[in-house]
């Protein structure tokens, strides 16, 4: 399969289409807006159906009756619009509608500014909307981790019939580097709960539910969506470690922060420090299980984040008091700085 140089953008539009996505609905906003145009340009040519909605309001409720009607359907957005569209992913998990959500993110709060930050994490990883919920979430680290992770997501959201987050930021979105594309598949998943008119339930058609108004039946459902999510934590963890086993010093970050970390990894590698990192993969479920490879007398764990703090807290419940945690961030769009990381480590051993 050759390589194409392509933006994150593009790949992610580019792997849905070959994930077999019939359907995409969004509105334009930056820094994703080549993904809608690549899906505007190719999906049609696919067979699929693309529609720039309204809003992004909108944009989930025709996620949500192309979901409900067995559809493979994804939608993208950044920062602001995700927060519109809380609304339309809380029914979605309500009736069991599977979807891939893209988020590229920018600096917030409010509409912010372009420039990349990971400043979302606990909209996308605390569930965002009301109710008991959550819906797993994974971060990409490169263009081909893009195209992986959104095809996976795809399998994820069918399997558990919940939408799906794809959490990048701008630098994810706009960077360009060489990927594999697969061949588009054409998935013929059985759907027998799509209200699609060919599947009759107990002698009636399927219908898409949101709203359960006797408390005894939504407890029950809130009792299925816990169960699916326990299973979703117990079998889709992903992360990657590097050097974590003898580290003095484990850093934490996930998307383009950890590619800075790996630059402070090889500068304190240069320089005889015993440094790993912990990335995690999936945001939630959040991979707890990776922080007990670290040895009992490391000095600390460091969380690295282009945010005020967010993820550290998920560092924090992971570590359980074993280590001290520490944190580094930017935000507004500034980028993680590798000297600075190294420099706050240093301190950290008694500047070594």
């Amino acid at each position: 399969m050759a390589k194409k140089l392509m933006k994150g953008n593009e790949a992610i539009a580019a792997a849905a289409i070959s994930a077999g996505a019939t359907h995409f609905f969004g509105y334009p906003i930056t820094p994703q807006s080549e993904l809608i145009e690549y899906m505007a340009r190719e999906l049609p040519k696919a067979g699929g159906c693309f529609l720039q909605a309204e809003s992004e309001v909108a944009a989930s409720y025709m996620v949500y009756g192309a979901g409900g009607a067995g559809a493979r359907v994804i939608t993208s957005t950044s920062s602001p619009g995700l927060a519109l569209k809380q609304e339309g992913l809380t029914y979605m998990i309500s009736a069991g509608i599977p979807c891939v959500v893209v988020n590229i993110s920018r600096g917030g709060p409010g509409l912010g500014n372009i420039l990349p930050a990971q400043s979302d994490y606990f909209m996308c990883t605390r569930g965002g909307g009301n109710g008991d919920y959550y819906h797993p979430c994974f971060a990409p680290a490169s263009v081909q981790e893009c195209v992986d992770l959104v095809r996976h997501a795809f399998d994820v959201a069918d399997k558990y019939r919940m939408p799906v987050l794809v959490l990048g930021d701008g630098m994810t979105g706009q960077m360009m580097e060489p990927c594999e594309i697969p061949p588009r598949q054409e998935v013929k998943a059985d759907k027998p709960w799509a209200a699609d008119g060919n599947h009759v339930a107990r002698g009636e058609h399927n219908r898409i539910n949101a709203m359960d108004l006797q408390a005894d039946v939504l407890e029950a459902k809130n009792e299925d969506i816990q169960r699916r999510l326990k299973e979703i934590a117990e079998t889709e963890v992903m992360y990657e470690t590097v050097d974590v086993e003898d580290a003095d010093i484990v850093f934490v970050a996930y998307g383009t922060s950890s590619r800075a970390v790996k630059n402070v990894l090889s500068k304190a590698k240069a320089e005889g420090l015993k440094m790993g990192l912990i990335r995690p993969i999936s945001l939630w479920p959040f991979p707890t299980e990776a922080f007990d490879k670290i040895k009992k007398d490391c000095k600390a764990v460091i969380a690295v984040e282009q945010s005020c703090g967010q993820m550290v807290e998920d560092v924090r419940l992971a570590v359980l008091g074993r280590w001290p945690v520490e944190f580094y961030g930017r935000s507004g769009g500034n980028p993680i700085i590798p000297d600075d990381v190294l420099k706050m480590a240093k301190d950290i051993l008694g500047g070594k």
